[in-house]
């Protein structure tokens, strides 16, 4: 069983923009191409991130008999199908979180648009799928482990906020194509915007103190 990104990198990054929900395309993307996508952000979702992790755990496990088929299966988290998104191809090692080094271009590509001015404010969420093959436990378990590692190149490498990242793998229980469960683009990294800091207003100054200028000596009347 092969788990790795398909798509090869020549030069420029070779990524597929989406608004989640979308039909996926790609072509080679500049940083701006990134920003404009991802500066779309209006709403920050309610995410519950360590209790959506549990439950992808959970659904991963299901061995009843009415389980449906994997392009049946209904999203794990919808919410996130309203946000906008990046989807992008990272090639990693046969079954491991390992990022092999043509890919390293990618995700500098993705750093440089995070600390873009009109990103700065963001708090992204980094999300791992893998296609509907093998098992779906270990399905959860492999995403978790590249969105983790994707997560820790921005920061360690490119030096992006640990603050501003946060991961998670969902495995098979949200495909990107459900139509085809076994099909390559099921295993893209996603990145997307889940929060915008809200700048504080500066407080108030308070007021100058009047001005004490030393007076003369007064002049005796007569």
């Amino acid at each position: 069983m092969r788990r790795t990104a398909t798509s090869s990198l020549s030069g420029l990054i070779l990524a597929s923009l989406v608004a989640a929900g979308a039909p996926a395309w790609s072509q080679e993307l500049s940083r701006e191409d990134i920003v404009r996508q991802l500066g779309r952000f209006e709403t920050a979702p309610a995410l519950d991130l360590p209790a959506l992790k549990q439950q992808t755990q959970e659904r991963s496990r299901s061995r009843g008999r009415n389980e449906p088929p994997p392009q049946k299966r209904p999203p794990i988290a919808p919410e996130l199908m309203n946000l906008p998104a990046f989807n992008v191809d990272i090639q990693f090692d046969v079954d491991t979180p390992i990022v092999r080094p043509e890919s390293y271009q990618t995700v500098g590509r993705i750093a440089d648009a995070m600390v873009y001015s009109d990103l700065l404010p963001y708090t992204f969420l980094i999300v791992g799928h893998v296609e509907a093959n093998g098992k779906r436990e270990s399905n959860v378990i492999l995403s978790q482990r590249r969105a983790d590692a994707i997560r820790d190149i921005l920061a360690n490498t490119f030096k992006i906020s640990v603050k501003r990242l946060q991961s998670i793998g969902l495995g098979e229980e949200q495909l990107l194509d459900p139509s085809k469960p076994a099909a390559a683009v099921n295993q893209q990294i996603q990145i997307i915007p889940i929060a915008k800091t809200v700048e504080e207003a500066a407080p108030p100054q308070p007021p100058a103190p009047a001005a004490t200028g030393k007076q003369g000596p007064r002049k005796r009347r007569n």
